[in-house]
């Protein structure tokens, strides 16, 4: 899911804008997620910028390795949180920071505040912990713009059950995706200038409406 652009002069810019996309296993997100890019793209040519792509976990080879791992095996909570991180360390060493450095965009489906809902709120894993880690991996690294996509949880429970195949994480209970989506609003709360809560309960056009409003904020 890399998308880099290579072979073109260098100018001096201003370090790039890193969005992310985030919400629980049927949020709807993933349906928005090329119509978003296409536009983000539109938005970063004005400033004379590129957009690059990611996906968390993967992104990298070794990313990519690590997300079949992940959303297909069985592990001990905090392996599967160490793990998480490692496959992000990938990410932001190869394909983030270089992106921002040199003054392209960077949207990533998903990032850290996917590892507090899903392995912090969802899973139970000390908020404590997921922040040393955090700090070791990414230190002052975050999204300039964090979209949340918002549901209930039998919505996105009903959308889930339209995907023929499932990650192990698409198979969890309702009681989880609960509490993950609870640690993505404590996430949102904490962090207010950053994120960006869509409302994704509407049809395809009401919630393209809201992300374009968002992308003229950008």
């Amino acid at each position: 899911m890399i998308d880099i652009t290579t072979n073109r002069c260098e100018k001096s810019r201003p370090r790039g804008k890193f969005i992310t996309f985030e919400g629980i296993d049927g949020a709807g997100k993933t349906t928005h997620l090329a119509w978003f890019r296409d536009r983000l793209s539109e938005r970063a040519a004005r400033f004379g910028a590129y957009l690059i792509t990611t996906r968390e976990p993967g992104g990298t080879s070794l990313g990519e390795a690590l997300r079949e791992i992940l959303l297909c095996q069985s592990m001990h909570l905090e392996t599967e949180a160490l793990l998480m991180f490692a496959a992000r360390r990938e990410n932001i060493a190869l394909i983030i920071e270089p992106t921002l450095t040199r003054g392209d965009w960077m949207l990533s489906d998903r990032f850290t505040d996917a590892t507090f809902a899903y392995q912090g709120g969802g899973r139970g894993l000390s908020i404590d912990k997921l922040q040393i880690l955090k700090q070791w991996v990414q230190a002052d690294l975050q999204p300039d713009c964090t979209i949340l996509f918002d549901v209930p949880t039998d919505t996105a429970r009903e959308r889930r059950s339209r995907v023929r195949t499932s990650d192990k994480f698409e198979g969890e209970s309702d009681k989880f995706f609960a509490r993950a989506r609870a640690e993505y609003l404590r996430c949102a709360e904490q962090a207010p200038s950053r994120f960006e809560i869509v409302d994704a309960t509407g049809s395809v056009t009401e919630v393209r409406e809201q992300l374009e409003t968002i992308i003229t904020t950008i």
